[in-house]
């Protein structure tokens, strides 16, 4: 009997135009997972618009649901499922979310909703196939906060489902106004990590509140860990069964079974047929925290990875690659990288930019200028108080680079992704 991996696998080649080419030296049976190669994203997303010519895609789209994977210019990548890939996929999150829940919890669903981006609706279909029963108050990210506070109040709403830039926004909202919510007692945020250092901010606004990660998951790779009561903060388990996590270094590629060793985090998704994703880098890094045959077997996130193709900051999915030839345009073919931290609590954008001290001025004021422009949710991030953006100049000795392999860094992340325990109330 062959495995779901290599039924996947034979499928993706028969039928997918990208597979075909990916595999065309890998032979029909006896190889391993790690023998696959891994998936360049590059490539991957390199010819999907339009779809219909996608050659990643194993037949044609009649039934199920099309998102945006995130960009900003226009161009934002798009992922597809069948609706019945769609219904395992919230199916098997609902299962794992229903044990960060209570009977008659009061739920705020506050994730973001509209131009094809998915996490509202992801949220509320799991939520809906959650076998603990719950009530749901879909009331999306764009709710004005003043009447957000008041409906918590009046409909004692006790958990809230949200992003962390949005939930530290509302809790300034909420000392600004001197107001508490100690009714809440659980929140359960995605998208991207909560730090101590907002937890700590968090905790004057929502005494009583457990904090604690919805899952982890995302539009392109699927499922990818399930957040149990067992779990630390940034800790999650992985979906056995559904997915297939490896952890891998990220020099030479190969994978890491070693306890606390970071890697970049690489999914295969069992569960879809018409857009698979075999050995797809997520632009994580994360390390494992049990031995290597555990069931669900625990990982933690510990950061974006330097070359990862995706980089989340907020609410926000930007692209290095669109980012740096926005740069090569303004400076042309010269070395930088992005830097993603913390300020106050607040997200941080930097921009590093390898040109002399004596460089025009203008010159960095207009490519922050460009970005905000080519970005508009850059712009309204900033404008809500959820975003700094810096752009810097600085000698190219400056510049991170990878301990190991001394190339440069595209990205450094520099926030504190140590697991800790549950923030309990």
């Amino acid at each position: 009997m062959t495995s779901p991996i290599e039924n996947l696998v034979h499928y993706a080649r028969q039928h997918a135009p990208f597979y075909a080419a990916l595999y065309r030296d890998l032979p029909a049976s006896g190889w391993q997972l790690q023998d696959l190669p891994l998936i360049d994203p590059a490539d991957y997303w390199q010819q999907s618009v339009p779809l219909s010519s996608w050659p990643v895609l194993t037949g044609a789209i009649v039934d199920g649901h099309v998102f945006k994977t995130g960009g900003s210019t226009g161009d934002g990548k798009l992922s597809v499922y069948t609706r019945a890939e769609w219904h395992n996929f919230v199916s098997a999150f609902g299962r794992a979310l229903s044990t960060r829940l209570h009977p008659g919890d009061r739920v705020a669903n506050l994730f973001f909703a509209g131009d094809l981006y998915t996490s509202f609706l992801f949220i509320h279909s799991a939520l809906a196939q959650s076998p603990v029963p719950v009530c749901e108050f879909p009331f999306t990210g764009a709710m004005d906060l003043a009447a957000l506070a008041q409906a918590i109040a009046t409909h004692q709403i006790n958990v809230l489902a949200c992003v962390p830039a949005q939930l530290m926004r509302f809790a300034s909202h909420l000392a600004a106004t001197k107001q508490m919510l100690p009714s809440v007692t659980t929140v359960l945020y995605g998208g991207e990590s909560l730090f101590a250092e907002q937890i700590s901010v968090l905790k004057q606004t929502f005494p009583n509140a457990i904090f604690a990660s919805v899952g982890c998951a995302s539009v392109d790779a699927g499922l990818v860990g399930a957040s149990t009561p067992d779990c630390a903060l940034g800790e999650h388990r992985v979906f056995d069964g559904d997915t297939l996590v490896e952890i891998v270094d990220d020099t030479s590629g190969q994978p890491i079974d070693a306890i606390g060793q970071n890697g970049i985090l690489v999914v295969t998704n069992l569960q879809r047929r018409l857009m698979p994703l075999i050995r797809y880098p997520t632009g994580d890094l994360a390390a494992w925290c049990e031995p290597a045959g555990s069931p669900q077997r625990k990982f933690a996130l510990r950061g974006r990875a330097s070359q990862g193709h995706r980089v989340r900051v907020g609410t926000l999915s930007l692209f290095p690659s669109e980012i740096g030839t926005i740069v090569q345009q303004q400076f042309g073919p010269i070395p930088w990288q992005m830097a993603v931290g913390l300020a106050d609590g607040m997200d941080q954008l930097t921009l590093r930019i390898a040109c002399s001290e004596d460089a025009d001025a203008a010159a960095t004021d207009r490519l922050r200028a460009t970005l905000l422009t080519r970005y508009p949710q850059i712009a309204a991030c900033i404008q809500l108080g959820q975003l700094r953006l810096n752009v810097d100049c600085c000698p190219v000795g400056s510049l991170s680079l990878h301990p190991r392999s001394g190339k440069l860094l595209r990205v450094v992340d520099q926030r504190d992704y140590a697991a800790q325990p549950e923030q309990p109330a």
